[in-house]
């Protein structure tokens, strides 16, 4: 007879590690009603690659307000999208890449509409929205989760992939997708999409302040009992 395992600690020390994130940084409030469209978290993802999501917000704010709508941004001649993008750490890259997204969500569904995915599964949606160019897990989790679809769907960037692979909740060398068929199973059962949305913020603050991509503060950092490369390197710090 097999005796229950009990809770997975690594679900546990996600537990543990919120309610310290909450304890530094306070709570997130979800972002305005109009920025948590599934349209407009689309674009806001495709263009946002290395700038700072204020930026990147204003900027997709700026290419609706001049065009009008999003199918017409998609019609929009390349230099205008890369002039309206200038903020962008990429403007060429990102003016291209939305283009190319929005003309494609215009070719298969006939504007650029996703309340399909209201429908589906979240990772079958995620895996329809990938289909479109330019658009990777990252984008495809961000459409799911921080919009009004409001799915348990984790956003990985950088920051938050480095912390988790730090911890050791995910493969040293594991990709966003790895990393996302990773974690998602141990997230806990009892967070829904705003929990998962706050928690990736939250994660986000932490690897900008102490889990950084060079000179991590491990000694200072807020999560270092929980992390199996901050108390090896803590005591060094």
């Amino acid at each position: 007879m097999q005796l229950p395992l009990g809770p997975d600690p690594r679900t546990q020390a996600l537990r543990r590690l919120q309610d310290l994130l909450v304890q530094r940084f306070g709570r997130i409030e979800r972002a305005a009603a109009e920025w948590r469209r599934p349209e407009w978290v689309l674009v806001q993802g495709v263009i946002g690659a290395r700038t700072k999501s204020q930026i990147s917000n204003a900027a997709t704010d700026r290419l609706l307000r001049r065009f009008g709508s999003w199918e017409a941004v998609a019609d929009a001649p390349l230099e205008d999208l890369q002039a309206e993008l200038a903020t962008q750490t990429y403007p060429n890259i990102a003016a291209e890449r939305l283009k190319a997204s929005l003309t494609a969500l215009v070719e298969r569904r006939g504007s650029v509409d996703l309340s399909h995915l209201a429908d589906m599964d979240t990772l079958a949606a995620m895996r329809w929205l990938e289909q479109l160019p330019g658009i990777g897990r990252k984008i495809a989790a961000g459409v799911m989760n921080a919009s009004t679809l409001d799915r348990r769907a984790i956003v990985l960037d950088g920051h938050h992939t480095r912390i988790l692979q730090r911890m050791g909740l995910v493969p040293p060398k594991a990709n966003t997708d790895r990393a996302f068929e990773a974690i998602m199973p141990i997230m806990p059962e009892e967070w829904d999409g705003a929990d998962f949305d706050e928690h990736h913020l939250l994660m986000k603050k932490l690897g900008q302040t102490f889990c950084r991509p060079t000179a991590p503060d491990c000694a200072n950092c807020l999560a270092v009992s929980l992390c199996a490369t901050g108390q090896r390197r803590a005591p060094d710090s």
